[in-house]
């Protein structure tokens, strides 16, 4: 992650698909105080998320919290998103970008009210998971996928913990016929558990990024019907 989060299409593209959804349902004029739960290695925090705030990343793995040291990071702790030590409403948005399907997360109802508990009142989640539990493959091996998502289950769970959901989306539905395609492959033809990430596209990088990135509009205005990962913005 740490070696491909700044130019990887993949990173890329979610970044223009989160900005515009940041743009769209959370921002506000002043800067805000942002917990990125869940951190791993510091891109996001460290780049992007920043623009609209101050920044605190938790993340349960000392080498993650290493990385974000090496990209000059400063609020960090280690924590579980199970149980945050953090102050009840001392946020204004917590992001989590697939954080809560690992196999570490037991009970992500658990996450989702501590997210709830240390957002500011009228506060905004905004998360990212995998969709379709029939996709597994290889990759999630690798990433340690507990499990995947559907639109309706993700909506379910945060009006569960207490959220009122303001906005659900697919993403990455261009591309989806393609990933379709590698898992069924994955499946026939089986091979050596990798990561996509270790996935080499070479001179085909910036077009993937720019397929991506021009679904930002479609998920933050009207939202897509099916995708490889899901988009929640959710209110306290």
């Amino acid at each position: 992650m740490y070696h491909v989060e700044d130019h990887h299409w993949w990173y890329r593209g979610m970044e223009a698909i989160t900005r515009k959804l940041i743009n769209q349902h959370i921002q506000t004029k002043t800067k805000i105080k942002i917990l990125d739960a869940g951190c791993g290695t510091g891109a996001a925090m460290t780049t992007y998320l920043k623009d609209y705030g101050e920044v605190t990343g938790i993340d349960l793995y000392p080498q993650a919290l290493d990385f974000c040291r090496k990209r000059n990071a400063k609020h960090l702790a280690r924590a579980s998103v199970l149980d945050l030590p953090l102050a009840t409403a001392s946020f204004d948005m917590v992001t989590s970008f697939d954080v809560l399907y690992e196999k570490g997360v037991m009970h992500e109802m658990k996450a989702l009210k501590e997210f709830f508990r240390v957002l500011t009142p009228q506060g905004k989640l905004l998360m990212r998971l995998p969709a379709y539990d029939w996709l597994r493959g290889e990759h999630d091996e690798r990433v340690h996928t507990n499990r995947r998502y559907t639109k309706n289950l993700v909506k379910k769970l945060l009006e569960q913990s207490g959220f009122i959901v303001e906005h659900l989306s697919y993403a990455n539905t261009i591309l989806f016929p393609l990933a379709v395609i590698k898992r069924l492959t994955e499946k026939i033809l089986p091979s050596k558990s990798q990561s996509d990430l270790t996935l080499e596209t070479g001179k085909f990088n910036e077009l993937l990024k720019r397929i991506l990135a021009s679904e930002a509009f479609f998920v933050s205005k009207f939202g897509l019907p099916y995708g490889l990962s899901i988009f929640a913005v959710a209110r306290k």
